[in-house]
């Protein structure tokens, strides 16, 4: 995987054993994802253009690919063998003096992905109207961000994540002022990271890990954060969803 290949080939993991034979391992192996080997950095390809991280490029470039394109990124290599479940994640884009996204730091004690940086986001509930309420509900639940707050612009396209989640990236413009209030039994930690780095391709790391037993890889984009002095490390289905915004904004689809 890699800037080679971008604009031409989509990136999922390889062909695999039955998942329950190989879920122990994975999940063992990825103790630290942090201290994995860095095998590639995109600093050759380019940044996305400050105007494209505008609101009005933004929601004029939904408007023309509601579904964000093609994907770069869409699959993981399954840990589980239960059935795929649906799920909406918020994509956040707080609009200040320069765009920030909306992150979260998910409580250790959850059982998927416990943690991890990701999205606001889950399951989508059999009362959910469509992958949009989904989005609005979980992160009005997980951060107590109103819905009425957000500007629903487009989605991203879905991504399956190897713990059994069929997820639909929703983008949506937050407007300040806004208060938040993280649920404790699902959140530790709610943040922002500038657009601008994330769409910088010379901040996203490729990563791999092989054992006699697995090999993957994965992307990662690690930010030191000057609000709190804390290195956050984005990495998974976050980072790769964050890529396939890349994607889209950097190598627009044709019209």
């Amino acid at each position: 995987m890699g800037h080679r290949v971008l604009s031409m080939h989509k990136h999922s993991s390889p062909p695999h054993p039955s998942a329950p034979a190989i879920a122990p391992r994975l999940r063992a192996a990825i103790t630290d994802p942090r201290r994995a080997l860095v095998v590639q950095v995109d600093s050759a390809l380019p940044a996305v253009a400050p105007s494209h991280l505008r609101a009005d490029y933004l929601r004029q470039a939904f408007v023309a690919h509601p579904q964000g394109g093609e994907p770069e990124i869409f699959r993981e290599r399954m840990w589980t063998d239960r059935p795929p479940a649906k799920a909406a994640v918020l994509v956040a884009l707080v609009q200040r003096q320069e765009m920030h996204v909306l992150l979260t730091q998910r409580s250790a004690g959850l059982s998927n992905h416990s943690g991890q940086i990701a999205f606001p986001g889950g399951r989508q509930d059999p009362e959910d109207r469509d992958v949009n309420d989904t989005a609005l509900r979980e992160a009005w639940e997980e951060v107590g961000l109103a819905r009425e707050r957000v500007e629903v612009i487009g989605r991203l396209p879905e991504y399956a994540t190897g713990s059994g989640f069929e997820v639909t990236p929703i983008v949506g413009l937050v407007q300040p002022p806004f208060s938040l209030q993280a649920n404790p039994g699902e959140v530790d930690e709610v943040f922002e990271v500038p657009l601008s780095f994330l769409m910088n391709p010379a901040h996203h790391r490729w990563q791999q890990l092989d054992t006699p037993e697995i090999s993957r890889r994965w992307l990662s984009m690690p930010y030191d954060d000057p609000e709190s002095g804390q290195h956050r490390f984005i990495w998974g289905a976050t980072a790769s969803m964050l890529r396939n915004l890349y994607r889209f904004l950097a190598f627009p689809p044709a019209s």
